[in-house]
C-alpha cells in the first residue's frame, strides 16, 4: 500500500475492516484474535505500529524481521491458528516511521485461535465460541447453506391447504397457464423446492421454508418459537406506542397484516408516474415488507420490526450479511438469502426479480416524500424511508380502532397512576411505575390532565416545580399539605 493510502486508512479510524495495534517490539496475542475475526467475517487490514487513537507510533526497525518471522510461523501452526493461514506482513514507511501491514482475506472456513472462535463486530473482536446461535450463523455463512432449506419431520397435514390454494390462485391470476395450476399440493411444494431430503437421516420432509410460508401457527411455533414481527406506530406516545400489532403467523398473512398496518397509519396521496396516478405508499410498503420477510435470517432470535414514526418508517430484521454499512444503488450487488421463499414470493406477485426492491423503494420514496431511503447492511438489516409530516397526519375521520387504542392506553395509564398514588409519589417514581422515560411527554399526556380534572393533587401546590414535589390521588390527599424540608 502507498503512504497516501495508509494515511487515508488511519484517518478513517478503526472499523469492522481496520484494526490498529501498537505492537512496537513483538506480536501480541490479540493480533491473532483479530486475524481470526477478520477471516471469519469480511476480511480486513491490521496496522502494527499505530495506537488505537490513530497516532503513528511505529515498529522498532530492529524488531521488524523477527516480528515478521514470528507472525508467519504462528499463523502456519495448526495448533495456534486452525485452519492455518498463509499471510505475509508488508513493511511500509509512513511519516518516517515503520509500519507492518497485514491484509487478511475473508476465509472459506471457520477460523479458530487456540480453539476459540472470534467474529468481528464494528471495531471489536468478539469471542463467540460459547454462543451457539452466533457460531451456527457463522458456519451457515461459510458453508453457503440456507437455514430455511432444513428438512423437518413434519408432513403435508401440518400445513394449511387454504394457503397453498391461495398461492396457486395468485399465480393463476398473473399467468393463466401457470404450471402450479395443474399440480397437487405436494407436487407444487416439490416444484418450489419446499420438500427436501435430510442428508443425515436420509428421509424426506417439508422444509422450514414450507412451514414459514404455509404452516399452521402451531407448526411454526414448534420449529421456530422465535418467529415474530412487531409492527409499531409511534407518533404521539413516543415513550411507548400509539398502536401495535405483534404478528406470529405464516409469511403470507404476516405480509397482509404489515400492509394493512401501514395503510392504516400512512396517508395515501396519489402521485403521477408518467401519465398514470399511482399509490407511492402502497408501492413502498410492498417492497419493504416483502424484502423483510423474504431475506430475513430465520435462525436468529432477533425480533423483526416494522416501525412508523413521525418523520420516518423503518424495518429491521436479522440478516446473513455480505458486508457492513450503507448500500448504494449504483454499486449494490444483490444476494439471494432465502431462495425458496424468494421464489414463491416472485411467483405469487409479492416480489419481483432480485435487486428490484431497492430500486423501486428509491423511486417511490422520491415520489412519496421527496427523500432518499437508506439501506444498511449488517447482522441486522435496516431499511429507513423518510416521511413528510403529512404522511402521519390525521386527515379526515380517524380510524375508530386507532382512536380506541389510543384512548384505552391513556385511560389505563391514568387509572394506574391514581391507584399508585394513594400514597404521595414523586414524578420519577410514577414514571418508572408506568414505564415512561420522557418526563415532558408524560406530564402533558397524563399528569397534567389528572391534576386539571382534580383527580390528582400536588403535595406542595404553591411550589409546582419544587424538587420535593409529590403527587397523591385527591381522595387520599392529606389534610395538611407537606412543606419543603
Amino acid at each position: 500500500m502507498t503512504e497516501a493510502e495508509l494515511l487515508k486508512l488511519i484517518q478513517g479510524g478503526e472499523n469492522i475492516q481496520v484494526e490498529f495495534k501498537k505492537s512496537t517490539h513483538e506480536i501480541t496475542k490479540d493480533v491473532y484474535d483479530t486475524v481470526c475475526a477478520f477471516s471469519n467475517r469480511d476480511g480486513g487490514t491490521i496496522l502494527l505500529g499505530v495506537k488505537d487513537n490513530g497516532e503513528i507510533f511505529g515498529v522498532a526497525p530492529d524488531a521488524v524481521d523477527r516480528m515478521k518471522k514470528d507472525f508467519v510461523t504462528s499463523i502456519n501452526n495448526g495448533q495456534k491458528i486452525n485452519p492455518p493461514l498463509y499471510l505475509q506482513p508488508e513493511v511500509c514507511i509512513v511519516e518516517g516511521r515503520t509500519l507492518l501491514v497485514i491484509r487478511v482475506p475473508s476465509g472459506s472456513q471457520v477460523c479458530r485461535h487456540h480453539g476459540r472462535i472470534f467474529d468481528r463486530n464494528h471495531e471489536a473482536d468478539i469471542d463467540i465460541t460459547d454462543n451457539s446461535d452466533l457460531v451456527y450463523q457463522l458456519y451457515a455463512r461459510k458453508s453457503g447453506s440456507y437455514f430455511v432449506n432444513k428438512a423437518t419431520r413434519f408432513q403435508m397435514e401440518d400445513l394449511r391447504p387454504d394457503l397453498i390454494e391461495r398461492a396457486r390462485a395468485m399465480t393463476a391470476s398473473r399467468t393463466a397457464n401457470h404450471p402450479w395450476k395443474s399440480l397437487s399440493d405436494e407436487e407444487l411444494l416439490r416444484s418450489a423446492g419446499l420438500i427436501l431430503k435430510d442428508p443425515e437421516r436420509q428421509l424426506e420432509g417439508i422444509t422450514l421454508a414450507a412451514i414459514l410460508l404455509f404452516g399452521k401457527d402451531s407448526t411454526i411455533l414448534s420449529v421456530l418459537p422465535q418467529h415474530k414481527t412487531d409492527a409499531i406506530f409511534r407518533v404521539e406516545n413516543v415513550d411507548r406506542y400509539d398502536d401495535r400489532d405483534v404478528i406470529i403467523t405464516n409469511l403470507l398473512e404476516t405480509y397482509d397484516r404489515l400492509i394493512a398496518f401501514g395503510q392504516k397509519h400512512l396517508s395515501d396521496p396519489f402521485v403521477q408516474e408518467g401519465v398514470q396516478s399511482v399509490s407511492a405508499r402502497d408501492r413502498i410498503l410492498r417492497e419493504i415488507c416483502s424484502n423483510s420477510l423474504a431475506h430475513r435470517d430465520y435462525s436468529s432470535g432477533y425480533v423483526a420490526k416494522f416501525v412508523i414514526e413521525r418523520d420516518r418508517l423503518y424495518t429491521e430484521n436479522a440478516n446473513r450479511s455480505h458486508g457492513h454499512g450503507a448500500l448504494h444503488l449504483s454499486s449494490f450487488e444483490p444476494y439471494a438469502k432465502n431462495p425458496p421463499i424468494s421464489k414463491v414470493f416472485r411467483e405469487i406477485g409479492l416480489a419481483d426479480e432480485l435487486g428490484s426492491g431497492m430500486r423501486n423503494t428509491y423511486k417511490y420514496t422520491k415520489l412519496y416524500s421527496g427523500g432518499t431511503p437508506e439501506f444498511i447492511e449488517g447482522d441486522v438489516f435496516r431499511t429507513v424511508v423518510p416521511l413528510a409530516p403529512v404522511a402521519v397526519g390525521k386527515v379526515g375521520p380517524q380510524d375508530t380502532t386507532q382512536v380506541t387504542t389510543q384512548v384505552t392506553t391513556q385511560v389505563t395509564t391514568q387509572v394506574a397512576i391514581l391507584a399508585f398514588c394513594k400514597e404521595p409519589r414523586s414524578k420519577l417514581e410514577i414514571m418508572e411505575h408506568c414505564g415512561y422515560k420522557n418526563a415532558k411527554n408524560f406530564t402533558q399526556l397524563h399528569l397534567r390532565p389528572l391534576i386539571e380534572s382534580g383527580q390528582l393533587q400536588m403535595t406542595i401546590p404553591d411550589k409546582p416545580r419544587s424538587r420535593n414535589q409529590k403527587y397523591v390521588t385527591a381522595q387520599e390527599a392529606p389534610q395538611n399539605d407537606a412543606s419543603p424540608s
